[in-house]
């Protein structure tokens, strides 16, 4: 079961792109049959817990397993892929797309069922493959490919901890396996801990590497509401979640992790609260919204952290398509373009609403129940990490309102259908997860929030709405608006040293190791002429006379061979003669 519910997206978007255009009628059909599928294998295997165990290397065992908290994690990647592929199949992409989309699924099926660093890390890697392709699909645009690669090679390295990872874990206890790596003796455990964080750091768009989000803006909306709200921005949050007891006994990784967290939510939320184009505010506060599950993780609060990120998934997707919707039909993205957008497109207004007051954490919807239980959690470790908690729940009330007021504000033409039937499902079916996929998921929370703060978190959230909606403008910060420069200080730090070191390295490479080797090669061309003009005439000379010599002798040692056998006897004599001329005088 659990080989089916991998395997199945893997092998039908590899057909598909295989097939390529030949099969781009049959592909949106195609898509949605196999996402349904995936659902209906993946509530087995939430229902069942499967596991598989074989060894990808020698005596290094590991494999597939379900366990409570993937389970959760098969069920919302299952169900967000079958409804973003349905509103997909409304936009006419063909069998690249749905290819690419289906491989991905699969990848982070591995991902989150993975029971070793060596197929997460599999599962890892065709994953933000994938989401390189899927950034970069209408890759006939520069800008769109250029943004792919900045958040591509971001995302990798950042991924370079987790090979180190893998590495320390062989080395400090013998295995790959997750539930071994907390196991570890110091300072293997440390440096296991190094690379987890910074890999899901990145993975995950946490400071300071959350610029790489606002990049991956340039793929397509039904992309974003996938990849870069329920499944890869949050694979980072999950792979931390997963880890927890490697970060409580490191000891150090869980505080350094839950501060990550709360100040990327705060400081990406006040990034959200300047944008003025709707999927950078969209982009910004899921790095925002993630910050919250890290923190979770930082934590201790494993339950937390699952139930933000499920009902994360399914208000960002709902956000995301909904902003798709008004961006194929009416051209924009920008906020002031879009004012009227809810009121012309009700529908579509009507479940980005519900979606905005829940990423708003308005009771009684779902943000408001998880992210409280991630700031109880925080409360239980720290005074400081609540207040920041809190401080980045109200600016999340912000930029949650911002959005909201803008689309419905008037000013929009007369209402009329924006949607057509397969986008608006996926949209209804998501604004209602929204609304209680907090409360239905069957997780038993602890620390659970209490009463005052769950009612000053929904008070907060309600008063910030209100003055939002009445004030009608936000204020931040022009930094926020260029997200803290984060890419420029990644260029000024980082990727201007490597260009530097690298043309040192080439001009080295030229001058010196290549200088070398041409001196060495014309040194050994000179040797060789030098050889073939004075050195090879004089050996040849000496050649020729040793081998004259031994002809001369030769044909002096053929004479007295005559075959005749008196001249034998006589020669015999003579030599017999010699002898004893010899010895006489020798006496």
């Amino acid at each position: 079961m659990i080989a089916a519910v991998c395997g199945t997206p893997l092998l039908a978007g590899a057909l598909l792109l295989v097939a390529g255009r030949r099969a781009d009628r049959a592909a949106p059909a195609a898509g949605v049959a196999v996402a349904t599928a995936v659902l209906g294998l993946a509530v087995a295997a939430a229902a069942v817990r499967p596991s598989a165990r074989f060894a990808m290397l020698p005596g290094t065992p590991g494999g597939l397993a379900v366990d409570g908290l993937s389970a959760a994690m098969v069920v919302t990647v299952a169900a967000v892929v079958l409804l973003v592929l349905l509103y997909a199949a409304a936009e006419r992409f063909g069998a690249r797309f749905f290819g690419l989309m289906l491989v991905f699924a699969g990848a982070m099926l591995v991902t989150v069922t993975a029971s070793d660093l060596l197929l997460l890390l599999m599962g890892w890697e065709v994953m933000g493959a994938m989401s390189y392709a899927l950034i970069g699909y209408r890759w006939t645009d520069e800008s769109v490919v250029r943004s792919a690669d900045v958040a591509f090679v971001t995302t990798r390295a950042a991924d370079t901890g987790l090979y180190l990872a893998a590495g320390f874990a062989l080395a400090g206890t013998g295995s790959l396996e997750l539930e071994a790596l907390a196991s570890a003796d110091s300072p293997w455990l440390d440096l296991i801990a190094v690379g987890v964080v910074v890999a899901a750091l990145g993975k995950s768009a946490q400071l300071p590497f959350s610029f790489w989000l606002s990049r991956a803006m340039a793929g397509p909306s039904a992309v974003s509401a996938l990849l870069h709200s329920a499944t890869m921005v949050a694979a980072g949050g999950y792979l931390l979640l997963r880890l927890d007891p490697l970060l409580a006994a490191s000891g150090w990784a869980g505080v350094v992790v839950s501060w990550v967290g709360a100040l990327t939510a705060l400081a990406l939320g006040v990034v959200a609260l300047a944008q003025r184009d709707l999927k950078q505010l969209l982009a910004a506060s899921t790095c925002s919204q993630v910050g919250f599950i890290v923190l979770a993780a930082g934590a201790a609060s494993v339950t937390g952290g699952a139930l933000h990120l499920i009902a994360h998934a399914a208000v960002k997707s709902l956000l995301f398509l909904c902003a798709g919707v008004w961006l194929a039909r009416l051209g924009t993205r920008r906020m002031d373009e879009l004012r009227g957008a809810a009121r012309t497109f009700r529908w579509v207004g009507a479940t980005f609403a519900l979606g905005a007051l829940a990423l708003a954490g308005v009771p009684p919807l779902a943000l408001w129940f998880t992210k409280d239980a991630v700031l109880a959690a925080a409360l239980e470790r720290s005074a400081g990490l609540f207040a920041v908690g809190t401080a980045a729940s109200v600016v999340a009330a912000g930029y949650a309102a911002k959005a909201l007021v803008a689309v419905w504000a008037r000013g929009g033409g007369e209402a009329r259908e924006g949607a057509p039937l397969l986008q608006k499902i996926p949209l209804g079916v998501l604004a209602a997860a929204a609304c209680v996929v907090g409360f239905a998921v069957p997780f038993e929370v602890r620390p659970r929030a209490s009463a005052w703060e769950l009612g000053l978190s929904g008070v907060l959230a309600v008063a910030v709405v209100v003055a939002v909606a009445v004030g009608g403008r936000v204020r931040a910060p022009a930094w926020g608006l260029q997200w803290l420069y984060l890419e420029r200080v990644a260029h000024a730090g980082v990727v201007r040293p490597v260009f530097a070191l690298a043309r040192g390295l080439a001009r080295f490479d030229d001058r010196v190791v290549d200088g070398t080797v041409m001196a060495v090669a014309r040194g050994g061309r000179r040797v060789a002429a030098f050889a073939g003009r004075d050195v090879e005439p004089r050996v040849d000379g000496v050649t020729a006379a040793v081998g004259r010599g031994a002809r001369a002798l030769g044909a002096l040692a053929r004479r007295p061979q005559t075959g005749q056998v008196h001249l034998y006897y006589a020669q015999a004599a003579v030599v017999l003669a010699v002898l004893v001329l010899v010895a006489i005088l020798a006496g």
